[in-house]
Formats: structure tokens, C-alpha cells, sequence
């Protein structure tokens, strides 16, 4: 009954607000229908304008058709009744709050030049391109707007320029924001201020996004060199939103979505979130019997961090129904005792008198998904190599296949791929897993829309440590090697860009000392506007840092010609 009264109210409300601006002396000829509100209009204005109508009106001449239900219409009733407007010749008002879905009714409605001229969907682009597209938080707000919009507005391309927009204005802030803590030092030369950078005040805006668009939002910035800092701080800030509600507010499965999706956002960079925070995802995954993946990948990083940790860290509950303990033992005995055997393995490989068999036969002693990050057990056997020169080419291979080079830290497979002391195998393996991670981040830099771009290689597979390939090893050494050193000169050319920035500045910042005209101050701030990192091009249409946020909702008043 409640909800049969709610749909009455509704079309009531809708019929009200309608009969105020329709014409009243001419009969209606037609009736729209849009999820259960009934329109009383009249085919002329609305088969000028919409191509949709217009075929629909045109296949059904000779029934004279009066009554049409349009499924499924973005937006609604109300998006409805705003085209509707536009086809009378009615003014209106686009404002980032209804753009989006004005843009998709026009598609939906074929509001588009081929049947008029300045019809909806240009007026729609027109708005986005020239004044949402250029301000952070209108591309934020008309993002939102979007999520109740797909697939729709994705494929009007609205998502992916939201997204643009809105990394674009924040690298430039943070480009901008950064030269200001440049400084000379007594000797002259220039120098980073050590003064805590500010928090960026986009930070929390990002929260209000659902889970699937914060994550594009974040896997595009991270692509674009936004700092990590700023995403670690806006992952914990979403965690916190999302995940301290009332259990009754969430369902399980969303929470667990957004622990997954989290973790699977954080950067690599260590110390970038406290450890506290990656402990409380590590509780949380735990109890929203989250996937391995996602479980192990914190304990990882939790490990790489041990002499951080502290006794309440630790002591983590256990959320099993069928667990006879209070705390969760079994997760704790992989993050320490992982550390404990390599770290004891790191300590008897200088013995020369040691055997291989016995070296090989402690690190077995772990389980395989007990150890969730190689590094430490890398270099224990980068010791005991070197501590024994005389191994034959076959063990150096046998102690080898004990590593899973995917799980070193980019660090560690630098290290590894430059390290003499492995057999060649092992380091082809480490270049390719090198140019895997070089492509990728070469791959994000240039196409920052495609977060995770799928890389295929059929010439050869990385199985259980072993490489095999149409190739002989010597081979794909050279020819690895080569491509990486491309890979790498590559990823210079992009740091250069940095340092020509910086060039930049400090050549101003002398003119400016020279120079203390307002005129000079003027050119210079609209040069650090127009900084650009990534070869993209970024308008002034952002507002400025601050502690707070002040949200403008721009309107543009419609006029029919």
C-alpha cells in the first residue's frame, strides 16, 4: 500500500509540475509514459527534437499511435521532464547535478544535430567540456552523478573525462605545490624545504564515490605519479567511511569489496600508511573471510615492516567459528616465523662448512604459503653463494628454484638482476619479470585510462621457477637486457621532464628576485599554472588547496533557438 500511495504522490507531483509550463489550449496528442509517470504532450515539439520519438511516431502512422513507454530512460521522470522542456522551447537551467543525465537522456532520446540544430546533446558537451572538465569538483560531483548512469555514460566517454579532469587538476596542484617549497640554501644551491607538505583537500571529497569509480579514480592517479602519500592517506579516509558503519547499514559483501579493492590499491612504497592501518585491514579481511590474495599481500607488507610492529598489532582475533583460540595464531606464525627462518638462514650462509642439502633442507622447512615476500630468503641465498664459489652450475640452479622471483620487492629483483653470482637461467627470469613491471609503469604513464593493461607474451611462460622458451638462454639474456635498457631510457625520458621543471622555476624565481613588479608575479603565476608533467595540458579551472573545499554549482540557462 505504501509504496502503491508512493507512486501516486509521484505521478501527481509530476502531472502538477508539468501542467504549469504545457500548453493548455491545444489537446494533448500523445502520452509518454516513464517509469510509471504518465506525460500528456503533444507530438510536434517532441518529434522536432528527439529522433527516437520521431521513428517511433513515423513506424506507427497509420495506427495513429497516442501512447508510448520509454524503458529504461537515464535519469528518470525528472531527466524526462527536462528534455521535454527542451523540446517546447522552455528555459532550464544545466547545473553539474543534472548534466550527466541530460547528456545520456539525449543520447537515449537521439536529441542529437542530425535532427536539429543546437539540439540537447550538444548543449550537454558544450557544458561538460567548457566549464565541468575544468574544475575538480564538478568532475567529482558529475562523476557521482554517473554511477546511476552506466553503462551509459561510460560509453559517452562522460567516466573517462570525469576521471581525467579530475587527476589532471590534482597532479597539477601538487606539481604547483611543490615548487613552492623550493628554497635556496646558503650555498646557493636548490633545495627541498623540509616543512611537512599540507594535506591535499581532495583528499576526503574522494570518499562520496562508490567503490568501482574510487578505484578507477585512484588507479589513474596512480598511473599519473600523484604522491603516495595523498593516496594512502585517501584509501584510509574510504576505509574509514566505508567500514566503521553500523553492521546493519552494510551488507558483508560490500564491505569485503572494499577491503579487497583497498589493499589492492596501496601503494608499494612502504611507510606511506601506518602500520596500524594495515594491521586493521588485515583484521577486517579476516573476518570478511576476504580472498588468499588479499590476506597474504597484507602480511606481506606487514612482514617487510616487523620492527615496527607492537604487541596490540599482534594480537589480532580470531573471527573462525570452529577456532578454539581467542586470538588468530595461525596468521601471526606466518608474518614471524617467514621472518625468523630467513633471517636464520641469513646467519649460517657465510659458514663455508655448511651443506647445500642442509642450507635447502631449513629453507623447505617452511611451508611455501608461509613465506608471502622473498626477499629475505633471497638474500640468504645470495650469501651462501657467495660464501661458496665453488658450487657446480646445476646446484646454483637447485638452490635457485627455492625462489619465487615474482614475490621480490622491486628493490630485490633490481638487485637480482644485475647479481653475477646466479645461474644465467635465474637471471633471464628476473629480466623478464623486470620488463613485465617496466612495461606496466610505461604502459600507465602514456595511458593512464587503461589501469590495468593486459600484456601478452607468447614466446614464453614462467612456471614454478622455471623458464622455458623457443629461445636459448644466452638469448633471451642479450635480447632482454637490451629491451630493458629501452624500458629504462624510456622511463628517463619521463624524469627529465621533471627536471626541466625545475630548471624552469628556478630561472624565474632568480628573475624574480631581480624583479619585485607585480607584473613580473602576475606572468609567473600563470606560468606555474600551465606546468605540465605528463604531456597533458591543464586549464586554471580548479580552485585552489585549502583546508576546506567550497563547492560552486555553475548553472547555464538553456535557451531554445
Amino acid at each position: 500500500m505504501d509504496l502503491h500511495h508512493h507512486s501516486l504522490t509521484l505521478a501527481k507531483s509530476s502531472r502538477h509540475r508539468y501542467n504549469e509550463w504545457i500548453f493548455r489550449d491545444v489537446p494533448s496528442d500523445i502520452t509518454i509514459e516513464v517509469n510509471g509517470v504518465a506525460f500528456a504532450l503533444h507530438k510536434f515539439p517532441l518529434v522536432s527534437r528527439s529522433g527516437r520519438i520521431r521513428k517511433l511516431v513515423s513506424e506507427n502512422r497509420e495506427s495513429a499511435i497516442s501512447r508510448v513507454e520509454l524503458l529504461s530512460l537515464p535519469g528518470g521522470p525528472e531527466t524526462f521532464e527536462l528534455a521535454a522542456k527542451f523540446c517546447y522551447g522552455i528555459n532550464f537551467e544545466i547545473t553539474p547535478s543534472n548534466v550527466a543525465q541530460l547528456s545520456c537522456v539525449s543520447e537515449y532520446l537521439e536529441m542529437n544535430e542530425n535532427f536539429s540544430n543546437k539540439n540537447l546533446r550538444s548543449r550537454t558537451d558544450e557544458y561538460l567540456n567548457h566549464i565541468v572538465y575544468q574544475n575538480l569538483e564538478m568532475s567529482l560531483l558529475v562523476l557521482q552523478q554517473c554511477e546511476n548512469l552506466l553503462p551509459l555514460a561510460d560509453e559517452l566517454n562522460i567516466v573517462t573525462r570525469c576521471i581525467d579532469a579530475i587527476v589532471s587538476k590534482a597532479c597539477a596542484e601538487q606539481i604547483a605545490s611543490s615548487f613552492s617549497r623550493l628554497e635556496y640554501s646558503s650555498s646557493g644551491r636548490l633545495n627541498m624545504s623540509r616543512q611537512k607538505c599540507e594535506s591535499d583537500w581532495w583528499v576526503k571529497d574522494l570518499s562520496v564515490l562508490r567503490i568501482d569509480m574510487f578505484q578507477r579514480v585512484i588507479t589513474a592517479m596512480k598511473c599519473r605519479g600523484v604522491r603516495p602519500e595523498s593516496i594512502g592517506e585517501s584509501l584510509m579516509n574510504y576505509a574509514e567511511k566505508e567500514l566503521t558503519k553500523k553492521s546493519n547499514d552494510q551488507p558483508k559483501d560490500h564491505e569485503r569489496l572494499v577491503v579487497e579493492t583497498i589493499v589492492s590499491l596501496l601503494p608499494v612504497e612502504k611507510l606511506v600508511v601506518p602500520l596500524s592501518f594495515l594491521f586493521g585491514l588485515l583484521r577486517s579481511s579476516i573476518m570478511l573471510d576476504c580472498m588468499v590474495g588479499c590476506r597474504l599481500d597484507l602480511e606481506r607488507r606487514i612482514g617487510s615492516q616487523l620492527d615496527m610492529v607492537t604487541l596490540d598489532d599482534l594480537l589480532i582475533p580470531s573471527f573462525r567459528h570452529a577456532s578454539d583460540t581467542l586470538f588468530d595464531v595461525d596468521t601471526v606464525h606466518r608474518i614471524l616465523v617467514s621472518k625468523l627462518v630467513d633471517n636464520y638462514l641469513a646467519e649460517i650462509a657465510p659458514d663455508v662448512n655448511l651443506k647445500l642439502s642442509k642450507f635447502v633442507a631449513v629453507a623447505e622447512s617452511l611451508p611455501a604459503h608461509a613465506r608471502t615476500v622473498h626477499d629475505g630468503l633471497y638474500r640468504s641465498i645470495d650469501v651462501y653463494l657467495k660464501a661458496h664459489e665453488g658450487l657446480s652450475e646445476q646446484d646454483k640452479k637447485k638452490l635457485c628454484k627455492l625462489i619465487d622471483f615474482q614475490k621480490l620487492s622491486p628493490e630485490a629483483g633490481a638487485h637480482a638482476a644485475q647479481n653475477e653470482r646466479l645461474p644465467l637461467q635465474s637471471i633471464v627470469q628476473v629480466l623478464y619479470i623486470e620488463q613485465l613491471r617496466l612495461r606496466n609503469t610505461l604502459y600507465c604513464s602514456e595511458l593512464g585510462d587503461n589501469p590495468k593493461p593486459q600484456l601478452h607474451h607468447q614466446s614464453w611462460r614462467i612456471n614454478s621457477g622455471a623458464l622455458s622458451a623457443a629461445m636459448s638462454p644466452k638469448d633471451n639474456y642479450a635480447s632482454l637486457r637490451r629491451e630493458n635498457r629501452e624500458l629504462k631510457l624510456e622511463l628517463a625520458r619521463l624524469r627529465m621532464r621533471l627536471n626541466d621543471l625545475e630548471k624552469e622555476h628556478v630561472f624565474m624565481k632568480r628573475n624574480m628576485e631581480k624583479s619585485n613588479s607585480r607584473k613580473f608575479m602576475s606572468s609567473f603565476s600563470k606560468k606555474i599554472s600551465q606546468f605540465n608533467l605528463f604531456g597533458r595540458s591543464y586549464s586554471r579551472g580548479s580552485t585552489s588547496p585549502s583546508g576546506h573545499s567550497h563547492r560552486t554549482d555553475s548553472k547555464v540557462t538553456v535557451r531554445t533557438e
